[in-house]
């Protein structure tokens, strides 16, 4: 795999595929991939906000011949910075396990569009999470149903191209897919992988994302392209995994030790893992992972998690020394 340098715009892979990257990949700013071969192609996710995905897709029709023509987009999970710019791809099939089809429904950016509204009436929480989703625009997105359910695994055909799905969650959410092409020995990870970012865990077990990391190394692949952050080779899944466990680990220690999850979510030190960015995750994934410990996550009042996340990249930031952003380590 080559040196690929992190700016955002489309890297073109060779062999007729490409990534498409957002620095810094920290909250919301994602990666695509497109591929394409005999005249057909496939979008794998779009991004969070319609301008941003209009701009992508202007890139994309003016750097590949064919691309004004997608015929399909691949949704690798159904959070919103890989699914709010789906309407702006008219015509193409919408490909997604039917757990990704049943949380898009659910998935909206009204949410966010009332928090931005009037962050202050959630107190700090609602101010980080101003802070951190204030930089998109959120008017005018409407989600397309998925056209093409499955589950477990889907075998695809671009042109002279094998595509293989691979469902490998609950992880990260209900369902997250792996986008296989192994005649490039390359895979789009969707967010089974945030490369030198902290991991969000809405669903979980982290013992399924630990499995994918080592279904990912058991392939013969050289080029991965991760959901957030820049492409990663095979020595970062091993860090990435290595991480994982760590913080299973890290975790499992104070849950032993009568700590509570919020206690263990500021005791924890990453080590050799403290450059990861967006750090106050690490409040999200300890109370996951004590509910996965506990058989019942720790009850939270609304707004708790927020909040904790907002002190914690407070107290981050002071002791970093550096004001703005989520996380000093990431931003600068």
């Amino acid at each position: 795999m080559g040196a690929w340098a992190y700016r955002k715009g489309l890297h073109d892979l060779g062999n007729g595929v490409w990534a498409y990257l957002q620095p810094d990949g920290g909250w919301g700013w994602s990666n695509s991939g497109f591929i394409a071969s005999g005249g057909e192609n496939l979008l794998v996710d779009t991004l969070f906000d319609l301008p941003l995905t209009a701009e992508m897709l202007r890139i994309l029709r003016a750097s590949i011949p064919g691309a004004d023509r997608i015929g399909a987009i691949i949704n690798t999970h159904n959070n919103g910075d890989h699914t709010f710019g789906n309407q702006l791809v008219e015509g193409a099939r919408i490909i997604a396990t039917r757990s990704v089809a049943e949380g898009m429904e659910y998935e909206s950016p009204d949410r966010l569009l009332q928090v931005l509204a009037d962050p202050d009436a959630l107190g700090d929480g609602g101010r980080f999470m101003a802070e951190i989703f204030g930089r998109f625009d959120f008017t005018g997105i409407k989600l397309p149903p998925a056209t093409d359910l499955f589950e477990g695994t889907l075998d695809l055909k671009v042109g002279d191209k094998d595509v293989r799905l691979v469902d490998v969650g609950p992880a990260h959410t209900a369902s997250d897919l792996l986008v296989h092409v192994p005649g490039d020995k390359l895979v789009y990870t969707g967010d089974i992988m945030f490369h030198q970012g902290h991991i969000v865990i809405w669903a979980g077990p982290i013992t399924n994302w630990i499995r994918a990391c080592d279904l990912i190394l058991s392939w013969d692949v050289e080029t991965i392209v991760p959901g957030h952050g820049p492409i990663a080779s095979r020595e970062d899944v091993r860090n990435f995994r290595e991480y994982l466990q760590y913080l299973h680990d890290e975790a499992r220690a104070r849950y032993d030790a009568g700590m509570s999850f919020q206690e263990a979510a500021f005791d924890i030190r990453f080590g050799k893992f403290d450059h990861f960015g967006d750090a106050e995750r690490t409040v999200i994934n300890v109370h996951v992972l004590y509910g996965e410990f506990a058989g019942e996550r720790p009850v939270v009042q609304p707004g708790e998690i927020w909040n904790l996340m907002a002190r914690y990249a407070k107290e981050r930031q002071a002791r970093n020394g550096c004001a703005g952003g989520s996380d000093p380590a990431h931003r600068h």
